[in-house]
């Protein structure tokens, strides 16, 4: 078995055993495909990426990373419903991604899972939030807005034709 579909089963049995303890799971869980849910993820991408303008416009663009962060993550989202699961941890969804992916079932750039993978690269979305949000800069480089906004936009049209493709 692959480390992938180890990660993968690690975050089932997670999420199983902390429902059989009457706990709101923070794993990965099976459900019938969903996609009335999977097109609510990705209005909630679109919403997000919308907002990374709101927060520049309104003198707080170092939040504009983390909307778009949560912009690419609910297009993980939006395909993992598609698919048959939801998830409540953004290692076990990539997992899942990397695994749809390796399976051939979505055709999706590695950029786009490396921009929310740690320790990749110090110019990802993830590390580029993280370094606003827990730092004390309040503004964010014009370049890097236009980055991140140009990954949103094209991930959110690759999981328009995702969700709305007829292909299983």
């Amino acid at each position: 078995m692959s480390q992938m579909l180890k990660h993968i089963k690690w975050c089932l049995d997670k999420a199983e055993k902390e429902l059989r303890e009457g706990k709101k799971h923070k794993g990965l869980i099976k459900i019938n495909p969903d996609i009335n849910k999977a097109k609510k993820h990705l209005n909630k991408a679109q919403h997000n990426l919308d907002a990374v303008d709101y927060f520049k416009e309104g003198g707080y663009s170092d939040w504009s990373a983390s909307a778009a962060f949560y912009s690419i993550y609910h297009c993980f989202l939006s395909i993992l419903a598609k698919y048959g699961y939801e998830s409540r941890n953004q290692e076990c969804t990539i997992s899942v991604i990397e695994y749809l992916k390796e399976e051939g079932k979505i055709n999706i750039d590695n950029k786009f899972i490396a921009e929310l993978k740690h320790g990749l690269s110090d110019e990802a979305i993830v590390e580029i939030r993280e370094g606003l949000q827990y730092g004390v800069e309040t503004k964010t480089k014009e370049a890097i807005l236009k980055r991140l906004k140009d990954m949103c936009s094209e991930i959110i049209d690759i999981t328009k034709d995702e969700i709305y493709s007829k292909k299983d």
